[in-house]
């Protein structure tokens, strides 16, 4: 019987780990997930404070020594809506003019792929009464877009406009966009320090991939030091390792107080795109911390509260804002183009980015139990738009906008086995900057997302 449920167990795991790599993940918090579990989805993500809110170790690995020994196992299917709108007649080139405005097409363009499974697996095993190592498989969050359209593409511009007579718009392709992945597997041990507080550490193994199409004319403007790594380089991956740590105990009879950090996940360089991140293709998992507090006044209802911090900018192919001036390699001088002595190309040490800033999220949640065997959730969760307005030209690649989002679950309990349920619906977000590469042009970027989990806990 135990060989079986082995046999099953490493099965479900492969299957999940195969499914996790292959299905492009997308997120809500910037663009990490809402939350990891499907209870904690329920309550707005809220439940730091809480053991077993979540997916085994991931929101809190302090926890898993109060759970016993038990599995858990989550799909989701996640739908966003993302496009951008286009609005001011892109300015005609002057003769001589250098850099000529790089004017976008006029509309409104949606991205493609609207629905994306994503499935995640725990497993808590106690070593003894006071500790226990947990191992868990999950999406951490990525972005997908893909336009049927060449965003980034002129047609004024479609001719030798370049210095030597090239063509800055010349073999530009349709579609347009991103796809990031991200899955971590975590193994967690949970020690009880005493009979109201615990702590736990997590080792983290990460593993990312990477896909951008239709950014030739950045190449072709030479705003790229490595122009044959910028775009539509096939989907490489990379590795990388990191950890956790966390906290969990009882202040008062009723008030429990949690908080974790996780460390940034050093991870390896996408050598495919080497000319589009700076870093020569770094692109590492910023740091984050999580703090909350949980009020429980009687068996039936819980209340909790988190705040949570994703260091976005720390990470430079993120963080580093848009530089129009240091990203084109010739400038105008007294006796025609010279070459600019600010120059610093896509793929530099400091070369552009997303320009995203730090993200401080704000999430509260609830949970009452309407009869024995049946629980109701319902949560909010607010954080502010990591993208500036001056960001929106890269950002329409990775509209990471929206900022607030209205959840609700529910859970029916089978004697130890329980299934669980949780709606997120993220708001409709509107965000308008101007192209600053003709500024007579502005680009709204608008996103708005539903999601739907059910999980099983054995």
């Amino acid at each position: 019987m135990k060989h079986s449920r082995f046999i099953f167990q490493s099965r479900l795991l492969a299957l999940i780990f195969v499914l996790t790599l292959t299905m492009p993940v997308l997120a809500t918090d910037g663009y990490f997930s809402l939350a990891y579990g499907t209870r904690s989805k329920g309550m707005g993500g809220a439940g730091v404070a809480l053991a077993g809110n979540s997916l085994f170790g991931v929101s809190n690995p302090a926890g898993n020594v109060r759970l016993g020994t038990s599995y858990g196992v989550a799909l989701g299917l996640f739908s966003p809506d993302r496009s951008y709108t286009v609005t001011g007649a892109p300015t005609m080139p002057m003769p001589g003019m250098f850099p000529p405005p790089f004017g976008l097409a006029e509309g409104k363009v949606t991205s493609e792929n609207k629905l994306f499974p994503m499935p995640s697996f725990a497993a808590n095993f106690m070593l003894d009464e006071v500790s226990s190592l947990a191992v868990s498989l999950y999406g951490n969050g990525g972005m997908n877009t893909e336009y049927n359209a060449k965003t980034y593409y002129a047609q004024y511009l479609d001719g030798p406009v370049m210095p030597g007579g090239m063509n800055p718009m010349e073999g530009v392709t349709s579609p347009t966009g991103v796809n990031l992945m991200q899955m971590f597997g975590a193994i967690t041990y949970s020690r009880a320090l005493s009979e109201k507080w615990s702590m736990g550490v997590a080792a983290i193994a990460a593993v990312q991939s990477f896909k951008a199409t239709g950014l030739q004319a950045f190449a072709n403007f030479g705003m790229s030091e490595n122009p044959g790594g910028l775009t539509n380089n096939d989907q490489p991956f990379a590795g990388g390792i990191g950890g956790k740590i966390g906290v969990l105990g009882q202040l008062t009879k009723c008030l429990s107080f949690g908080a974790t950090f996780q460390t940034p996940i050093v991870m390896g360089q996408f050598q495919r795109y080497t000319g589009l991140f700076a870093e020569q293709g770094k692109f590492n998992v910023p740091a984050t911390w999580n703090a909350g507090l949980a009020w429980q006044p009687n068996e039936k209802f819980v209340v909790a509260f988190d705040v949570k911090q994703i260091f976005y900018s720390s990470v430079k192919s993120i963080g580093n804002p848009m530089n129009i001036q240091a990203l084109m390699p010739y400038m105008m001088g007294e006796t025609g183009l010279v070459p600019n002595p600010s120059y610093v190309g896509l793929g530099n040490d400091e070369g552009s980015g997303f320009g995203w800033k730090d993200m401080l999220i704000f999430k509260i949640g609830a949970e009452y139990k309407v009869a024995p065997n049946s629980d109701v959730r319902v949560g909010f969760s607010h954080g502010n738009n990591p993208v500036p307005e001056s960001e929106v030209m890269f950002n329409i690649l990775a509209p990471g906008i929206v900022e607030n989002h209205i959840t609700a679950g529910f859970t029916q309990h089978f004697g130890n086995k329980a299934l669980d349920f949780a709606f997120v619906y993220a708001l409709n977000k509107k965000l308008t900057g101007p192209n600053p590469m003709d500024p007579a042009q502005t680009i709204e970027l608008q996103m708005s997302q539903m999601e739907f989990e059910i999980g099983f806990r054995f």
